[in-house]
């Protein structure tokens, strides 16, 4: 797992996005341990608060669980929410914005998937 610390963001909100995004890509499946803070603290070189703060939002969004005296794991189902949880935000970020964006300019829906087509075809 590496992550590249971005200033524009809170550390802890990074490294829980590192965590889903291990979760969602396969290198950390379902049932898996998740590192310790402690291990996240000394890879990053951040303070053990910091990643037991990032680890936490994720157990409260129950995707971590902890058994006790062993450690965090992926909690089963958790990349199916996930999933679901990026694609409700993509499509918030990106769709919404596309769309709009397309209405002022007067593209209709034809011509935006005629540009998607057209970007698809481009890779």
């Amino acid at each position: 797992m590496v992550l590249g610390i971005d200033d524009s963001r809170p550390i802890f909100q990074q490294i829980a996005e590192q965590i889903e995004d291990d979760i969602i890509e396969g290198r950390l499946p379902e049932e898996a341990q998740v590192p310790s803070k402690n291990e996240f603290a000394a890879y990053h070189q951040i303070n053990p608060a910091t990643a037991a703060k990032g680890v936490n939002l994720l157990v409260d969004e129950g995707i971590l669980y902890k058994k006790r005296g062993i450690g965090m794991f992926v909690a089963t189902g958790a990349r199916a929410v996930l999933v679901t949880k990026r694609q409700e935000h993509f499509y918030e970020q990106y769709v919404v914005t596309m769309m709009r964006e397309a209405a002022k300019l007067g593209i209709t829906a034809e011509q935006l998937m005629t540009m998607i087509q057209r970007g698809d075809a481009s890779k």
